[in-house]
């Protein structure tokens, strides 16, 4: 389809771009700006990233900004449960395109703690988050093609639990059974509150995706990331 023909909700910004660089450097202006100003405000800044191959752009275009790294919190939004040295960390692939360069001194918050399965796992993430500041400040998420985000999977049974609007927790352990990997993924209340949240997406496929998702935002267990489809989200896409 044509981004012409997609119409988004009110309040959801569109910033549509020609090549995934051009839109990765608008992205990577638009977290600098925003944490920049965050820092002049706050003792620390959080931001919070999604893994897979669309982001690497954009970690490498934003390591190379100028702000006070040191005193910003970088964590994934969701991450499977492998270890660090696996094809599939995207703890791993944050460590060598966002935590480099000028991004260098910033503090990493793992989700992938040891245990055996993310259950197992959940206090020692519970507690490597503990002095977490919320709300969070940056949050970029990505979307797959079932409508899932973060690790809220569609398929997943924990997933009433991580998108109840009252969840205490602020994480939760997911095993989506169409995924191969057990997942940890941060709950719908911290991921709903952050103060500047952007949707960052690579291909036709998301773009048909993400139609499907704005033509019945209420059916949020079907496709989770409607629950992110309001007002202040800016989406940020390229072929």
């Amino acid at each position: 389809m044509k981004t012409s023909d997609l119409t988004l909700p009110e309040g959801v910004q569109a910033r549509f771009g020609e090549t995934p660089d051009e839109v990765a450097l608008a992205l990577a202006d638009a977290v600098a700006g925003f944490l920049a100003v965050r820092l002049r405000e706050a003792t620390r800044a959080s931001l919070v990233v999604s893994g897979g191959s669309t982001p690497l752009p954009f970690f490498r275009a934003l390591s190379g900004r100028d702000l006070d790294w040191s005193r910003v919190d970088v964590l994934l939004a969701d991450e499977r449960w492998v270890s660090e040295d696996d094809p599939a960390s995207n703890t791993q692939l944050v460590r060598e395109n966002l935590l480099q360069n000028k991004a260098v001194s910033a503090r990493f918050l793992s989700l992938k703690q040891p245990g055996a399965t993310p259950s197992e796992g959940l206090e020692a993430v519970k507690a490597e988050l503990a002095d977490l500041a919320l709300p969070l400040d940056v949050l970029i998420l990505g979307m797959g093609n079932d409508g899932h985000t973060a690790s809220l999977f569609p398929d997943a049974p924990e997933l009433a639990h991580a998108m109840d609007p009252q969840c205490q927790e602020i994480v939760a352990a997911t095993t989506p059974a169409s995924q191969p990997q057990k997942r940890i993924t941060l709950t719908l209340p911290p991921l709903r509150d952050a103060r500047f949240t952007a949707l960052h997406l690579r291909g036709e496929d998301k773009l048909d995706t993400l139609s499907q998702a704005v033509s019945d935002l209420e059916s949020v267990m079907q496709m989770p990331v409607r629950a992110f489809l309001k007002p202040g989200l800016q989406v940020f896409w390229s072929p």
